[in-house]
């Protein structure tokens, strides 16, 4: 079953506990709407389905839901029990305090009952109820808080993740200086995507009776490594063995330096009777390739896995069969290479052997879950711009199940084998709980979180266009049209430029960076899945290593050439628009547009590649994609390419209005390149604006500075492109 709880909940923006949780009830915001065109205020209104687990006989599913408040600033997570057969939904809580990542567990004496985790008592601890919502017990005591939970098979253990102290980079000041806040830093990896790292999850094993957790155990003690791994993993790292005696857990088992540059996490499996470990990825006794250049790409150590059994990338997610024979997890072949397609792969417990079962499959998998047999397994991928469910045997013959227009997210499989519980959203809608018939691949929707909105509300056309790249090739487009287009007027126009830089353009539904309500303002919008994106082959995906500013910027310059050729598209009112690589995009277009564009709009972007290689906390992403540190030099004297056409080397040819928006909390992409990006426009008279927000990361997560973002956002476009 694929989840997503507390730890990645938390990055993402959803309502997790904590001690500023708001301390009155936040529910469904069904606000008045004065048009039927998507306001900011509308769509922060919308409810956002979280985490979903179906019950053991397969006939309900417990559900979150998190709300938010404009007013209050804050966010607030419900949950819902949902009747598979009849589609009725119930709201299950009302406590003021927010209630996240339920599921299903059945206890020693055969109980069914919903765990799922709150601060109430002034903690985040674990908790269950009946699925009538009574007879709510708290049943973990912790000292410190756990943020994520998964139960064994038998009801009688539990993983509790918690945060323990971790010193490896930044070193503990003197106790006898308690208010000091400088912090002494000895290694890399001292940040992590928006915190300093002074702490790492670990998963505690535990024993539980039917009332209260006990016996807790770190499964990692004494050990400075991290599972599930930061800055996104939550329990689908984990997994319990069918017979509830032995746990996989997801780890990197590196600090520091190591860790910044590489990405070789392992599968590995814990015994509980003997407390002892055993690496699934790599034989007894290996050991890396030494280097002591780390500034150079880690591309040459890539080792084929055919000849030394050996798995040196990403490996995560790993979930036994449900005959115990097996384990299956996602598996990235190269070191260092974080957008490598992720294989499904198996792994026979007795024999030891590896199968890759997704090899024919010329995209990657994003989530999977066992068929109830353990003869097959079902998961998504992307492909042409639609995430679909597929199918896969042992023996690696796929096949698709769906072939829509949407974006499906795997919860899991009943257990007649028969039918999958999903997620799916659209550029055209937000995620709404759905059963897919595994033979037919027959969707049937089971929620209606949004209803109200999508009643009272008019949505922009999204269509496919396909145009011809510089090289002849043929490229994907999706293109929204505002709500009551009409093909003889003129539109402004706006190219979306995907971060990543390899996340696909699918159909995918953000609360920030969302279609519908760009269309609702007037605006055309053209989002092409440029060099460099997944669904269209390795080839594809793998141009725009070491290439940022070549055939993926040819791409770009395409799609809205070919879209501006239409009689409703006004050629005179172009705007581009984008974040992270997309922000970089924009900054890279504003030197090299030929006058095409009449506004610019960069989020957490990178400016100067230069200062981004030594900035960013993840190493191995700058040595793969820009192939080494800037001072190397090629053999004739030069650095690489992506250094040689950085952004900020073309700042002389700038001559359109621009916005640079960054989180200073961004340790992804630090609030400097903003910064630096606004001055240079500023000092060269171009007209700028900067919008900054000290308490955000990559990403902008609170209401108000969510509402703060479109209402900016729109103003400049509105001002360059339509006055």
């Amino acid at each position: 079953m694929v989840t997503m709880t507390a730890l990645s909940l938390a990055s993402l923006g959803v309502s997790v506990p904590n001690e500023a949780e708001a301390q009155t009830f936040i529910g469904r915001q069904n606000i008045e709407l004065k048009s039927d065109l998507m306001t900011p205020e509308a769509l922060w209104a919308m409810g956002r389905i979280g985490s979903v687990s179906i019950n053991q006989a397969g006939t309900k599913a417990v559900y979150s839901v998190s709300y938010y408040s404009v007013k209050e600033n804050k966010s607030h997570s419900v949950l819902y029990l949902l009747d598979l057969k009849t589609r009725q939904s119930q709201q299950l809580t009302t406590s003021a305090k927010s209630e996240n990542g339920p599921v299903w567990v059945v206890d020693a004496q055969g109980s069914e009952r919903i765990a799922f985790l709150t601060s109430e008592s002034g903690s985040s601890q674990l908790w269950t109820m009946t699925a009538e919502s009574t007879d709510r017990r708290q049943i973990s005591f912790e000292p410190t808080d756990v943020v994520d939970f998964l139960f064994s098979p038998n009801g009688r253990h539990v993983i509790l993740v918690k945060e323990v102290a971790q010193r490896t980079s930044i070193q503990e000041n003197d106790a006898d200086l308690p208010k000091a806040t400088g912090m002494v830093i000895n290694d890399l990896m001292y940040k992590h995507w928006d915190q300093y790292v002074t702490t790492a999850p670990h998963p505690f094993v535990a024993d539980f009776d039917g009332q209260r957790v006990s016996n807790v155990k770190d499964i990692l003690e004494g050990e400075p490594f991290e599972s599930p791994m930061m800055p996104f993993g939550g329990n689908e790292q984990l997994a319990w063995s069918p017979n509830s005696d032995q746990v996989a857990y997801t780890c990197r088992k590196k600090t520091g330096r190591d860790y910044a540059i590489s990405t070789d996490s392992d599968i590995f499996l814990y015994d509980l009777a003997t407390g002892k470990t055993r690496n699934l990825c790599k034989p007894e006794g290996w050991q890396a390739p030494t280097d002591t250049d780390y500034t150079r790409s880690l591309q040459h150590q890539s080792i084929n896995r055919q000849t030394q059994d050996c798995n040196v990338g990403y490996d995560q997610n790993p979930q036994f069969s449900p005959d115990g024979k097996y384990i299956a997890w996602s598996s990235m072949e190269r070191d260092g290479y974080e957008s490598d397609r992720t294989r499904l792969c198996v792994y026979n417990l007795t024999t030891g052997s590896k199968t890759y079962v997704t090899e024919r499959f010329d995209s990657g998998v994003d989530a999977f879950c066992w068929a109830p047999d353990s003869k097959s397994l079902y998961f998504t991928g992307v492909w042409h711009g639609k995430t679909n469910l597929y199918s896969t045997n042992l023996r690696g013959e796929h096949k698709p199940i769906t072939n829509e227009q949407a974006d499906y997210v795997l919860v899991g499989v009943l257990p007649n084998g028969k039918q999958l519980l999903t997620k799916r959203h659209s550029m055209a809608a937000a995620d709404e709980i759905f059963l897919v018939d595994v033979k037919k691949g027959t969707p049937t929707q089971l929620t209606q979180e949004n209803k109200y909105y999508y009643d009272h509300l008019a949505f922009g056309e999204v269509k496919e266009r396909w145009t011809k790249t510089v090289d002849g090739k043929d490229m994907l487009s999706w293109v929204v049209y505002p709500p009551h287009f009409d093909p003889t007027k003129k539109y402004p126009t706006l190219l979306f430029c995907e971060g990543g830089p390899q996340s696909p353009v699918s159909q995918f539904w953000s609360y920030r960076w969302n279609f519908q309500i760009m269309a609702a303002q007037g605006y055309i919008i053209i989002a092409p899945n440029r060099r460099g994106l997944p669904g269209f082959g390795k080839e594809w995906l793998e141009e725009i290593s070491g290439d940022y500013t070549g055939l993926c910027m040819q791409d770009y310059l395409s799609a809205i050439d070919d879209i501006a050729r239409e009689s409703y598209v006004d050629r005179d009112r172009l705007g581009a628009v984008g974040a992270s690589f997309g922000g970089f995009s924009v900054y890279w277009l504003a030197g090299n547009h030929n006058k095409r564009f009449k506004a610019f709009i960069a989020h957490d972007g990178i400016f100067n590649v230069q200062q981004q290689y030594l900035e960013t906390e993840e190493l191995w992403f700058a040595n793969w994609d820009m192939g080494a540190a800037p001072w190397h030099r090629n053999e004739a004297g030069q650095t690489q390419k992506v250094f040689q056409t950085s952004p900020h080397l073309y700042v002389d040819r700038w001559d359109t209005p621009i916005l640079c928006i960054h989180g200073q909390k961004d340790f992804r992409i630090e609030y400097t390149q903003a910064q630096s990006a606004f001055t240079a426009a500023r000092l060269r008279g171009i007209p700028a604006q900067m919008l900054l927000f000290p308490e955000e990361n990559h990403w902008v997560l609170r209401p108000q500075n969510g509402i703060l973002w479109q209402r900016t956002f729109f103003r400049w476009l509105d001002k360059w492109l339509k006055q």
